[in-house]
């Protein structure tokens, strides 16, 4: 029996609770809270007529208060627990008002952290992490363990919290977002690396690799955090790490630790190397998801024979919109990678093939420097197709480089995605590639990069 869980429940009787957004990770959430007979009060910066009528029948069915618009958090006062959402920054001033006259800020992650009694592994990073714990919880299942998925992607896991055993494992993805000001870090933790993202939000590159630290800062000398070796950020990290660190690397022979070397994935341990496995037998493509492996690797040794963890990564066949193959047209291979929300992931996203590349890109500004990109277009595009906000910022990194190489580069300007696939279909040539990286976060036209993903599936398989 979970008596952390009980003693949580029961504190929860009459006090007053608000929880900060209406998404749908925070439904279950609410409904929990409700039944447990906390009073509960919901706050979302939208207006009522931009919320589902489904949702507005559920705060009313579980007689749920609520304050909707731009102003609601004025009204945040007087609660003794406060539940934010990722998107609602602990840095507001209302929150931080609240936690200084004595409310206990947290989230539902954090929550579920506390009270949790298996093993948890928790992995962030600015690129990769979706797919590391993906393949995480596919080796861990393949071993037989009881497992659960969640954090930033699967299903929100705090209700479930009552049918996690001490010998099951959860398995975390985690976002700056998500562990800024976080107190509690998990047993064993993954940083696949750090580059600058969300820098429109952060309101520093300190306070976002801060944030990041937190996976691992509260481990105690028991802990495992795996960090990436050829990352001069992640590298320096070992020094502030209380547990036992385990590098990963595509770039040092390292004397201990995982490393992809030759098209081999190698576990290295005092200078003595063995090989895991051939890239050429796994389906996943690229360097970067070469990394992710080594990384994947280094979190579950130690809980999986070498074995089964080959045969789960043999298996496993990546995450949709993380350079997903769509479709073959006319000799032309379209991948569908609507994950490259930065320029370092569409950098990485280049860096695949070895066919010459016809590059949609562009989209929302998140405020990220273009420069590093222009050189890798330049080495793998034959055509760039640019669309959004940072379309013009593109355009000129690629200019400027363009200018430097005496070299020039077919630079095409869209309104629109349908617009970028007709062209593309137009341009690209038997034996190229068509990748739909676009460097750019989606909410200038979409509300995520998964709608975003899917309508560009839609767009491709409907020519």
């Amino acid at each position: 029996m979970n008596t952390e869980l009980e003693n949580f429940e029961k504190d929860l009787i009459n006090k007053k609770v608000a929880v900060i957004g209406l998404g749908v990770s925070n439904m279950p959430l609410l409904k929990y809270l409700s039944e447990k007979e906390a009073d509960v009060t919901v706050f979302d910066e939208r207006e009522i007529d931009d919320i589902p009528k489904e949702t507005m029948d559920e705060l009313k069915r579980y007689d749920i208060k609520y304050f909707l618009g731009k102003d609601s958090l004025n009204s945040l006062h007087g609660f003794d627990i406060i539940f934010r959402s990722p998107s609602c920054m602990p840095t507001k001033k209302e929150l931080a008002d609240e936690e200084n006259r004595g409310a206990i800020v947290t989230s539902e992650i954090e929550m579920l952290m506390k009270l949790c009694p298996g093993t948890i592994i928790g992995i962030t990073g600015s690129d990769g992490k979706t797919t590391t714990t993906s393949l995480i919880y596919a080796i861990l299942k393949k071993a037989g363990y009881n497992c659960y998925l969640g954090g930033n992607i699967g299903t929100p896991l705090f209700t479930k919290l009552k049918d996690m055993k001490e010998d099951d494992y959860i398995v975390l993805e985690l976002s700056s977002f998500q562990l800024m000001n976080m107190k509690i870090s998990p047993k064993i933790s993954v940083i696949t690396n750090i580059s600058p993202n969300h820098l429109n939000v952060h309101s520093s590159y300190e306070e976002y690799i801060d944030a990041k630290k937190n996976i691992f800062k509260y481990q105690d000398k028991d802990g495992i955090v795996v960090l990436n070796y050829d990352n001069e950020i992640t590298r320096k990290c070992e020094k502030e790490a209380e547990g036992r660190v385990i590098f990963f690397s595509s770039k040092v022979k390292l004397d201990d630790g995982v490393i992809f070397d030759e098209d081999i994935i190698k576990e290295c341990n005092d200078k003595v190397r063995r090989h895991i496995i051939n890239t050429k037998d796994v389906h996943l493509r690229g360097v970067h998801n070469y990394e992710n492996i080594c990384a994947a690797i280094a979190a579950t040794k130690g809980l999986v024979d070498i074995d089964t963890q080959i045969k789960a990564i043999k298996e496993f066949t990546g995450v949709e919109h993380r350079i997903e193959f769509v479709r073959e047209i006319d000799g032309v291979k379209w991948y569908n990678d609507s994950i490259g929300t930065s320029p370092t992931r569409t950098m990485a996203g280049l860096k695949s093939f070895e066919e010459k590349i016809v590059l949609i890109a562009g989209g929302y500004d998140k405020h990220l420097d273009y420069t590093p990109l222009a050189k890798p277009i330049l080495e793998s595009v034959s055509s760039l197709i640019l669309m959004g906000q940072t379309a013009e910022k593109i355009f000129i990194a690629v200019k400027e480089e363009c200018e430097k190489q005496d070299k020039k580069l077919n630079t095409y300007m869209c309104e629109t995605l349908e617009e970028t696939v007709k062209l593309a279909k137009k341009i690209a040539k038997p034996g190229e590639v068509v990748l739909f990286s676009p460097a750019s976060a989606s909410f200038d036209m979409f509300k995520n990069f998964e709608e975003r993903g899917k309508k560009f599936k839609e767009i491709v398989n409907s020519i």
